[in-house]
């Protein structure tokens, strides 16, 4: 069992908060997730998470032109540069309050950044500037009088353009130059949303929150720069006099110079009083055309969406992107709805609503033909295209908690459901929901998988159990009850006929039959709510374990013997219970920190784990206790075993999930899911800053005026009218994948996957002294292809191992496979099931299985390498999906060349034998 597992990726949450960006070949969106950045390739259709992690949420992020660095700001104020081609912090830097946006310039030499009143520019690290020291300012600008809210720059990177709150706009130049210094533009009478710069000139646009737009024609072209020069200093002549030192001699003479200077100057303007009024303008004229000073003239006033604000008065125009080729401006308001205009005489040319929530940020990709669009409150991602108005991409979580996660027994889908009445099916290959169920009204308390991966099934408090079909994409069953009950928990057999559901006001066991959507039994016993079901994962058996809030296990054969029962004393109240995959053993979690195991038939005690204090603490801001004295009341809530069965997985309300040996019941590794202090209780000590003379400042209500409410006590979400919501780190759910190779955890944050990275491993097999590279290519070469593969086999590094397999001519599999031992034989599989994931020898690699199930495969432990066969499955199962749409899609491409290639020989023929018949005439004119 290995245990290097790694955070891969983040599912469940597309878009939280801050800016959205297209990567410079606008094929990926860049999104900011919490505390993590997610990428969505949207021409491979793939999802991928960085593995970087910040202290505290994203709020603005910005991508160099060439595509190759990130700068990330949180919260806190803190400031990452983030390398997208090793995916790693490069630097930080921690500013004195929260930035507001960053933006880098076209040339990639510098990056602005937005704090309080002022705008700081950075040098940007890289090959560009030849420096590679972080975060250097190269200039600072104090003007705006109120906190700055956007920032463009020019399409040379010479002029600066910043809105901010005070309603004024403001440029800057970064260069000195002798016709501009800086200059401020009024006339908006709301917050500055976005400016924006046109195209190879500096004309601009200036959008304020109120969805007026104003045009600005600037005064210069980019030719008219006139450097700065700084005026040259008078050199001090030697005869000059001291005040101590005075020469009598030397200021006659210098008088008398005054006087023949004065003489002349009176000469000189004698002789211009006789110039023409004509020559005085044309050297006016010169003097202008020389250096033009740079201003800016407002051509237009424009009422962006004014029906809108007309239907809603309170409607705020929230995000804007501007596309400087096509001329397309994309506006998006707090009610939801966008629209595209075409500038500068902003013709309407498309309105949408997308939802009722408020519209967070807006990007437009290089080729301006995607739109991408977020929504933190739904936390909603879409991206369109607006010339054939359809999506590209359209993502969108669980509104609130993700509460339960179940497994594909394939391992390539996974099924989630939430707070809010959803059931999501996500891909873990590529990351994307593939399909969204809202038939359920309230909150969804379980969700499995059929073993036949025919269908899904969720359980709800709204008193249903509902099955869909994966073929149809249908509720095809609704099972209730007798009377309402709210369902706490699901569970099926191992043959998928039989579901049964546990009670949380009612305290029974609903039994149904999934042929005939007919209840079965009703299971009673039970003295406390159902917290957990189980069926035993035995194809011979029905066996059903329940684990109630009343301290006890109970185990059933209903389908034999109806409601008799078998039941075992707990220490403390159960919340969770999980079979062992070889179906002989039970794990029962309590309300006491502990996780109980428990022999299926005979009831007997087999070991115990004391976990409480490996599940850490955490302390919420709010609590009056110290985190030792809250560890108290902690407990594991979900568990699930290893696919040997030989560790289990345990997680609750805290941020780590620990992995236990069973048999010699240690921790074996634990697992910090999150650093993320935007949550509550991730840390153990309040820090001194949040603490006052009166106790902890979150404690303390902030008043605006009038009596405020105090917090409902008994409410687990809070008061609905707090000013400041703070979620709670908690870990919901956790699974194994059913390969082995990863697990998942709905969490907060979303759904965190960890996988096994096997190319980064060193982990031999069996190695002896002799064997080296070296020595596995040179039997290799000797074609003694047996011996080189179990030497491959034996160091266990992917690439070797690939080149000797791939060395191995198909002809020799079969004498090779008989050739070598079973337990290599078991190795061999493995490498082929995940080296089929992504190679292109897809023909090749199915032959040696073919050849390895063929010879071994009666000899082959499927109890112990029932992960291996589930990858190879999936990874098979993958492959055909690929090919098979790309076959369907070239069968109609090659029928209609080969129709075409079918006329024109039809048509060479008949040209050839028309030929043919001309040349015989004229052989037989010639004869004649």
């Amino acid at each position: 069992m290995k245990f290097s597992y790694k955070f891969s990726n983040l599912l469940g949450t597309v878009y939280r908060k801050g800016d959205l960006l297209f990567s410079p070949d606008g094929a990926s969106v860049i999104s900011p997730v919490g505390n993590r950045i997610s990428i969505f390739d949207l021409k491979n259709n793939k999802s991928m998470t960085l593995p970087v992690e910040s202290r505290f949420n994203y709020t603005t992020i910005d991508i160099s032109p060439n595509g190759s660095l990130l700068v990330a700001i949180n919260t806190d104020g803190e400031a990452h540069i983030i390398s997208l081609i090793s995916k790693v912090i490069l630097h930080k830097y921690r500013f004195k309050g929260r930035p507001k946006r960053v933006k880098f310039s076209p040339d990639g030499k510098h990056f602005a950044v937005c704090k309080g009143g002022g705008v700081f520019v950075f040098n940007a690290p890289g090959l560009q500037t030849g420096d590679y020291n972080p975060f250097i300012m190269e200039r600072a600008f104090h003007g705006a009088t109120a906190e700055t809210t956007c920032v463009t720059w020019s399409f040379d990177s010479k002029l600066l353009v910043v809105g901010s709150k005070d309603t004024t706009v403001k440029v800057y130049s970064l260069q000195k130059w002798a016709n501009f210094r800086w200059v401020t533009l009024g006339g908006h009478s709301d917050v500055i949303v976005a400016c924006f710069f046109e195209n190879k000139n500096y004309d601009m646009y200036t959008i304020s929150k109120n969805g007026r737009l104003f045009v600005w024609e600037c005064t210069i072209d980019p030719d008219d720069w006139v450097e700065w020069q700084p005026l040259a200093k008078r050199e001090k002549s030697n005869d000059s006099d001291s005040e101590d030192d005075i020469d009598v001699e030397k200021i006659l003479e210098k008088t008398e110079q005054q006087k023949a200077y004065a003489e002349q100057k009176l000469l000189e303007s004698d002789e211009l009083n006789t110039r023409t009024q004509e020559e005085e303008d044309t050297e006016k004229e010169e003097k202008d055309t020389k250096m033009k000073m740079l201003g800016y003239k407002k051509l237009a006033t424009h009422y962006l969406a004014d029906e809108v604000h007309k239907q809603n008065k309170d409607a705020k125009l929230t995000a804007a992107a501007y596309h400087q080729d096509t001329h397309i401006l994309v506006i998006g308001f707090n009610n939801g709805s966008f629209y595209l205009y075409e500038l500068p005489h902003a013709t309407m040319i498309h309105s949408l609503s997308i939802s009722r929530q408020r519209i967070s940020s807006i990007a437009l990709n290089p080729a301006g033909d995607w739109i991408a669009i977020g929504c933190s409150h739904a936390g909603q991602l879409l991206v369109w295209e607006w010339q054939s108005e359809t999506y590209a991409m359209k993502q969108q979580g669980h509104r609130t908690n993700m509460n339960c996660l179940a497994y594909s027994p394939d391992g390539q889908y996974i099924v989630t459901g939430g707070d809010d009445g959803k059931v999501k099916l996500w891909n873990t290959l590529s990351g994307f929901c593939t399909l969204t169920f809202h038939e359920h009204t309230s909150s969804i308390s379980s969700v499995l998988f059929s073993h036949n991966r025919k269908f899904i099934a969720s359980a709800s408090l709204d008193g249903t159990v509902r099955a869909y079909d994966l073929a149809r994409y249908r509720n095809f069953r609704t099972l209730t009850s007798p009377r309402p009950v709210q369902f706490s928990c699901l569970a099926l057999d191992a043959s998928d006929e039989f579901l049964a559901a546990g009670g949380q006001d009612f305290f029974d066991i609903y039994l149904w039959s999934m042929k005939l959507g007919s209840l079965l039994e009703i299971l009673s016993g039970h003295e406390g709510p159902v917290a957990s079901l189980a069926f035993s994962p035995s194809p011979a058996s029905t066996e059903l374990v329940s684990a109630s809030w009343d301290k006890s296990l109970k185990i059933w054969n209903a389908i034999e013997n109806g409601s008799a029962h078998e039941t075992i004393r707990l220490t403390a109240d159960a919340l969770y219970v999980t079979y062992k995959p070889s179906g002989e053993e039970v794990a029962v979690a309590t309300l006491d920190g502990q996780i109980t195991f428990f022999e299926c038939k005979t009831a007997r005690q087999t070991g115990f784990i004391e976990g409480r204090n490996d599940l850490g603490a955490g302390r919420s801001k709010t609590d009056l206790i110290t985190a030792k004295k809250n560890l108290e009341g902690k407990a594991f809530t979900t568990l699930c075993y290893s696919a040997d069965g030989m560790c289990i997985l345990a997680g609750g309300r805290s941020k780590n999930v620990c992995i236990y040996n069973v048999q010699e019941s240690v921790l074996l590794k634990k697992y910090e899911i999150t650093q993320n202090r935007s949550l509550d209780g991730v840390d153990d000590v309040i820090n001194r800053k949040y603490m006052s003379e009166f106790g902890n400042r979150a404690l303390i209500e902030h008043r605006e005026g009038g009596n405020i409410s105090l917090r409902l006590p008994g409410v687990k979400s809070g008061d609905m009218a707090s000013r400041r919501v703070k979620p709670e780190v908690r870990v919901f759910s956790l699974q194994f994948s059913p390969t082995g190779q990863a697990w998942a955890a709905a969490t907060t944050e979303g759904l965190l996957l960890y996988s096994l990275d096997i190319g980064l491993m060193f982990d031999p097999f069996q190695l002896e002294l002799g064997v080296t590279p070296d020595t596995v290519r040179e039997t290799l070469d000797k074609q003694e292809y047996a011996k080189a593969l179990m030497m491959a086999l034996k160091l266990n590094e992917k690439s070797l191992t690939q080149q000797v397999l791939e060395t191995i001519p198909y002809k020799e599999m079969e004498l090779t496979t008989t050739s070598i031992p079973d337990v290599y034989i078991e190795k061999l599989l493995k490498f082929i099931a995940s080296e089929l994931e992504s190679t292109r020898h897809i023909h090749f690699y199915l032959l040696w299985v073919e050849t390895i199930l063929t010879k071994h495969g009666s000899r082959i432990n499927s109890a112990l390498q029932m992960p291996v066969l589930l990858m190879l499955h999936k990874n098979m199962q993958k492959k055909y999906d690929d090919l098979s749409k790309i076959c369907d899609f070239n069968q109609y491409t090659i029928s209609y060349i080969l129709r075409i290639g079918e006329s024109q020989s039809a048509n060479e023929t008949s040209n050839d034998a028309a030929d043919d018949k001309y040349d015989f005439s004229i052989e037989e004119m010639d004869t004649s």
